[in-house]
């Protein structure tokens, strides 16, 4: 009798090798979170040490071009903030002119050896940017139709001062910017005359078209 009703009974599942599956399952997945872990990890730590080599290079480059301009630096006669050369447009220029005065013609002189020995050292070119203040051309001078006019005309004159001075012709380019980049507030003559200006600087080759100078 027994043994007729064992027959009857399917055997029950074999709970061993459920257990097995489900803990493969388990640590598929825990793999996969590990891998994705690591691969986090690595990515982060790759974006990491591209930051720090490319501030340790940024600020390598701003040394060089410290010391590449240490004398008129000392003598007040250029600033340098954030990599760009600033030189006022006073020293440079008579109000509404782009002829330069003998003291612009000079320090542009001084600056071509430095500025040349530092881009043969580098895969870089020079931007000239000219600045004005917010004021209008007067009618008086016809030789400039607006502020961006007189901009570009004097960026130009000072790149071809520098290229006469022995600046590579191709490490060097004139931009314009009118008086759209005010450094200061243009509701004085002090700030005005900070606003009307030249700014020289290093930027890598190839990426001119993305440059953005600095307000």
């Amino acid at each position: 009798m027994r043994e007729d009703i064992d027959a009857g009974v399917e055997p029950a599942a074999p709970i061993w090798a459920v257990f097995g599956d489900l803990m493969s399952v388990l640590l598929g997945a825990f793999v996969l979170v590990l891998l994705g872990a690591i691969g986090m990890q690595l990515e982060l730590t790759a974006r990491l040490e591209d930051e720090v080599r490319h501030r340790q290079e940024e600020m390598q480059r701003r040394e060089s071009l410290e010391k590449a301009l240490a004398v008129p630096l000392a003598a007040g006669r250029v600033t340098l903030v954030n990599g760009r050369i600033g030189i006022s447009g006073s020293v440079l220029f008579a109000l509404n002119s782009d002829q330069l005065q003998p003291e612009g013609r000079d320090l542009l002189k001084s600056l071509a050896g430095p500025l040349s020995a530092y881009l043969s050292a580098r895969d870089e070119i020079l931007m000239v940017s000219g600045f004005t203040d917010d004021q209008q051309v007067k009618e008086s001078n016809r030789r400039f139709a607006d502020n961006w006019e007189l901009s570009a005309q004097r960026a130009l004159t000072v790149t071809r001062a520098l290229i006469e001075a022995g600046v590579p012709p191709a490490s060097v380019f004139s931009a314009a910017f009118g008086a759209e980049q005010p450094v200061t507030s243009n509701a004085d003559a002090e700030g005005r005359a900070k606003n009307r200006r030249v700014e020289i600087a290093p930027i890598p080759r190839g990426s001119t078209g993305a440059a953005k100078p600095r307000g």
